[in-house]
């Protein structure tokens, strides 16, 4: 038999949180009740999401979790990123709810990977279909294998603290043997995941190392995603606290 089609079913607080969440990223609901038991269905063109209520449920001990195999993660994550600075004026990138940003999982083929977290604490697992060839990246010293190992931690594991001390370890380790390239896009995972773990004066820390690499022109535009990303962070931060 062939053309099987799973749709996952996933639990939350509330249908109508999951509702406003999901329609600020693109999808329509296409199914709702609230009795007998609360249920929603939401669909973006071939994606669907079934979600079931809990009042008393707790997203922060979800173990709810599906994987969505997408031909490119990169458009997705924007029409998605696109959705949240819409409603929020800003990309959410901690907390519950929230959304990675894709980065190679190297746990995972090498394949690209973003995750958005949802209201119920869900873990929508974006990855693409096709498998990303080893070998071919043009900064893999020895700071972005172990910024590989750390985003394996922190965004498949979801142990943020365990992620940023292996990430601290590596950057005092190679500070000065690491490309401009691979001390920013260390310093921007770290900064958020700072965030993540609510430490807002070590992601200070990591923006201001970050914005005080000597990046040439050609630098700026090669990292362009980067440097995006330490906006979003930024935007992120409480105020500082006034002496």
């Amino acid at each position: 038999m062939a053309n099987e089609i799973t749709v996952p079913l996933l639990p939350c607080r509330s249908i109508d949180e999951i509702v406003d969440f999901y329609t600020m990223l693109g999808f329509t609901r296409t199914y709702y009740q609230v009795r007998p038991n609360p249920y929603v269905s939401l669909k973006r063109e071939d994606l669907q999401l079934d979600f079931f209520g809990m009042p008393d449920f707790e997203p922060e001990d979800s173990y709810g979790t599906c994987v969505v195999l997408v031909p490119d993660t990169g458009e997705l994550f924007d029409a998605f990123a696109a959705g949240m600075r819409k409603a929020h004026g800003r990309l959410l990138v901690s907390g519950i709810p929230r959304m990675t940003r894709p980065r190679k999982r190297k746990n995972a083929e090498n394949r690209s990977g973003f995750t958005v977290i949802d209201p119920g604490g869900n873990w929508i697992r974006i990855m693409s279909a096709a498998p990303r060839p080893a070998g071919n990246d043009p900064a893999a010293g020895k700071l972005t294998t172990t910024l590989n190992g750390a985003v394996v931690m922190g965004d498949s594991h979801g142990k943020h603290q365990r992620a940023a001390q292996i990430l601290d370890a590596a950057l005092e380790r190679d500070r000065d043997t690491a490309t401009l390239t691979e001390l920013a896009q260390a310093l921007a995972y770290r900064a958020e995941l700072a965030l993540r773990a609510e430490d807002p004066t070590a992601a200070r820390d990591a923006l201001t190392r970050a914005r005080a690499l000597p990046f040439s022109e050609s630098e700026h535009t090669e990292l362009a995603e980067t440097l995006a990303a330490l906006e979003d962070i930024e935007a992120m931060l409480p105020p500082e606290p006034q002496p």
